[in-house]
């Protein structure tokens, strides 16, 4: 289906979400149409935020808007869906556009399969009424099924579309690009060389996938690295808790702006916690480009001075290669924690592959490895 028959059956004012690949129609389409626009069209941190901000949105305009993101964000829209929406409390209708990654009998990423399965059944369970759009749906099912939906908003419910792989097309063309000059795989790259046998906590998408191509070209084990498989903007968390527990083993964390901003009071613990033996590093391209290049707020806003706000001893942020290696080799040989910036272009080769190894396996060397260090 086209994706403009799509949004015209919805018939709804203001879109909110958080970019998905399965969705990269839908959010080419609000891109093109309205850019970020307070008034039709915003891309929030996380699925809870966008569920909150559309909150606001119905309370000031009586309105039903959309929210829209891939299955993976279910999990974050549970507190405020069942707690603030639900008919026992506010009754405040939405309808809810979920991306449908791992469904079963599709071939899909590990951290998609189990969110796959469940995908419909968590809807049911809080009571959101879904239905399927796939390449078959007509605009006259699609009609017939928002109409339903009607009676149902009515009531002060929810309801969700849940699109299948292929369903929606769009003809237009989005580009997406910044200033920057360097390009993430090289400075993965880098970062690599500095580290050298240091254990790696990399974020979720690309650069996790940059990350292992990079061992690869270099000859290395893939035990030096935990490749967080989906848990988006949890990977500074995960870095924390072996960093606190293996005090004597510098550990890095290469992270994502789209990661960092989706959870972002992770920086305030790490702060709190001063992990002496922590590097943090925040490739900053201002853009979710693992699902398509749709921007984040993060070129707009000052990570350092956040991180610093936070308590972190150091942050500082970079744009250049010279200065990325001698920030690395300081936070390296500092007994402190250290947060780098890293300012980034948008794009990454077309034949980048992904992980061979399963997650198990990445698991259980990764671990290996740690009791090794200490």
């Amino acid at each position: 289906m086209k994706v403009e028959s799509f949004v015209n059956i919805l018939g709804a004012d203001f879109y909110t979400g958080v970019p998905d690949s399965q969705l990269k129609a839908l959010c080419n389409y609000l891109m093109n149409t309205y850019g970020i626009d307070p008034h039709h069209h915003i891309i929030a941190a996380n699925e809870g935020n966008c569920t909150a901000l559309a909150v606001g949105y119905y309370l000031a305009t009586g309105k039903v808007p959309v929210v829209y993101m891939q299955n993976s964000g279910e999990g974050n829209i549970i507190n405020p869906v069942a707690s603030l929406l639900n008919d026992k409390v506010y009754a405040i209708p939405m309808i809810f556009v979920v991306g449908w990654r791992g469904e079963p009998g599709v071939h899909d990423e590990p951290q998609h399969i189990y969110q796959g399965e469940v995908t419909v059944k968590l809807l049911e369970d809080m009571d959101i009424k879904p239905c399927i759009l796939s390449k078959e749906t007509t605009e006259d099912e699609l009609k017939a099924a928002v109409e339903d939906f009607q009676t149902v908003l009515s009531k002060g419910k929810d309801v969700a579309v849940v699109v299948r792989k292929g369903a929606l097309t769009y003809d237009g063309k989005a580009e997406y690009k910044n200033d920057n000059t360097m390009v993430r795989e090289e400075i993965i790259q880098h970062i690599v060389k500095v580290t050298g046998e240091d254990p790696i906590v990399s974020t979720t998408g690309k650069a996790s996938r940059e990350l292992f191509e990079t061992r690869v070209a270099n000859g290395q084990s893939h035990k030096y690295d935990f490749l967080t498989v989906g848990s988006m903007g949890h990977s500074s968390s995960i870095a924390l808790g072996v960093a606190l527990n293996k005090p004597d083993t510098k550990i890095w964390c290469v992270d994502g702006d789209g990661a960092v901003l989706m959870h972002m009071g992770s920086m305030a613990v790490l702060g709190a916690n001063k992990p002496k033996n922590m590097v943090h590093v925040v490739i900053n391209n201002g853009a979710h480009e693992t699902v398509g290049g749709m921007p984040t707020v993060a070129g707009n806003i000052d990570l350092v001075a956040i991180a610093k706000a936070c308590g972190y001893p150091n942050a500082v942020c970079v744009d250049n290669f010279e200065s990325l290696d001698k920030e690395l080799m300081a936070a390296k040989e500092r007994d402190e924690l250290s947060l780098i910036e890293v300012k980034c272009s948008i794009g990454a080769r077309d034949d980048l592959g992904r992980p061979t190894t399963t997650a198990l396996e990445n698991k259980q060397n990764f671990m290996e490895y740690l009791k090794e260090k200490n």
